[in-house]
């Protein structure tokens, strides 16, 4: 490797590290914050549609790869990480602004629940760095590297993915 594509590299390699820290403290922080006076009760089915939208996505892009549609596959990977960002920006405003919605159900559901949002939260900030580095190994054209990484990527940006969407629906009938 060239010193100019190490120094990109690690470039590149801080400023993922700094975000993969940084997001999640915010969020963590921004759940203490509550600002009075907007509705955004209207967020939650939003954000888990995009959440849903992600996963399909990224089946397609799956099968795009497979299948040496390489400008499919990168089109449905930037409209992933589009997605996912908004609904981060979303899921802040809406937590910001709304009081966080006990879950009701009871019994086994309930553990099942807590398992699931437990799960959804850690690999959530573990996707972070994952889909980031796979990310800029493929801008750097470093596929085998690519490659290798979104192997371990892919299966828990989806589990991300459609865990929020169960999330969402296990959680919306307690919404008020």
């Amino acid at each position: 490797m060239s010193e100019a594509i190490a120094n990109k590299d690690t470039k590149y390699n801080k400023l993922i590290i700094g975000l993969s820290i940084v997001i999640p403290l915010a969020v963590a922080i921004l759940f203490g914050v509550k600002i009075e006076g907007y509705d955004f009760s209207f967020l939650p089915p939003i954000y888990a549609t995009t959440n849903g939208v992600t996963a399909v996505l990224l089946v397609i892009a799956l099968w795009a790869i497979k299948n040496r549609k390489i400008k499919l596959h990168e089109t449905l990977m930037k409209v992933c990480l589009v997605l996912s960002a908004l609904f981060l920006v979303m899921y802040i405003i809406y937590h910001i602004t709304s009081e966080s919605t006990p879950y009701g159900g009871t019994g086994g559901l309930r553990i099942v629940y807590f398992v699931i949002l437990i799960s959804h939260i850690l690999l959530s900030i573990a996707v972070i760095p994952l889909v980031l580095f796979t990310f800029v190994r493929a801008l750097a054209e470093r596929f085998d590297k690519h490659k290798k990484l979104a192997r371990v990527t892919f299966p828990i940006w989806l589990y991300v993915a459609v865990t929020g969407v169960v999330v969402y629906l296990m959680i919306s009938p307690y919404y008020s």
